[in-house]
């Protein structure tokens, strides 16, 4: 199966339909030769409508942080986006629901397998949920984990998430905007212009 017949598999995929009160719209971009793939949570509301990953204020903050235009991050061929679930999931009493279980080891493994190899990949895992999946030697919490963050380089990058309801976690650990993400805006840029040169 081609890479793009899997992505059609996977935008035409209805096994959670009945879990979503918003209905199946899965949401997802890769590129075969995508340096930098994005393994997020799940889409929310405003996503789930307009059809376009991280097309919201956490994208704002995302592209922000990685240091990456608009025109690099939604370029396939680049930047791969692969949240745990690709279907918004609906909306709890603190935010969104968790990312449906189905989806992650349904399809991540046959749509990894189309981009480069993980020596050759820079992978930006977002949140408690990517981290448990992706992550082998993850601290007990997220905050630990993202303060580890100098043993996942050079081809890992934990990062909480971007959402607006975190400004509270940035504010309580300003390492993180001084020490890590300029660090990690770097090691983005070196990936996507070695990707450029190749290309």
């Amino acid at each position: 199966m081609t890479l793009d017949q899997l992505l059609a598999e996977i935008r035409s995929c209805t096994v959670c339909a009945d879990a979503l009160d918003a209905g199946p719209r899965p949401i997802v971009q890769a590129g075969s030769t995508a340096g930098v793939v994005i393994i997020g949570q799940a889409p929310g509301r405003r996503v789930h409508e307009s059809g376009v990953p991280w097309d919201d204020p956490s994208g704002r903050t995302l592209r922000g942080w990685l240091g990456v235009s608009d025109e690099e991050f939604y370029d396939a061929s680049r930047v791969a986006l692969v949240p745990m679930g690709f279907c918004y999931p609906g909306s709890a009493r603190s935010g969104d629901n968790p990312p449906r279980p189905e989806c992650a080891p349904l399809w991540h493994e046959r749509l990894l397998a189309h981009l480069p190899p993980p020596a050759e990949r820079l992978d930006v895992i977002i949140g408690a949920y990517a981290q448990k999946r992706y992550i082998a030697e993850r601290e007990s919490t997220l905050t630990a984990t993202v303060a580890r963050w100098r043993d996942y380089l050079p081809n890992q990058i934990v990062l909480p998430h971007p959402s607006p309801r975190n400004r509270h976690w940035l504010a309580k650990n300003p390492w993180f905007e001084s020490e890590v993400l300029p660090t990690i805006q770097a090691r983005v840029r070196t990936v996507l212009d070695q990707a450029s040169k190749s290309s």
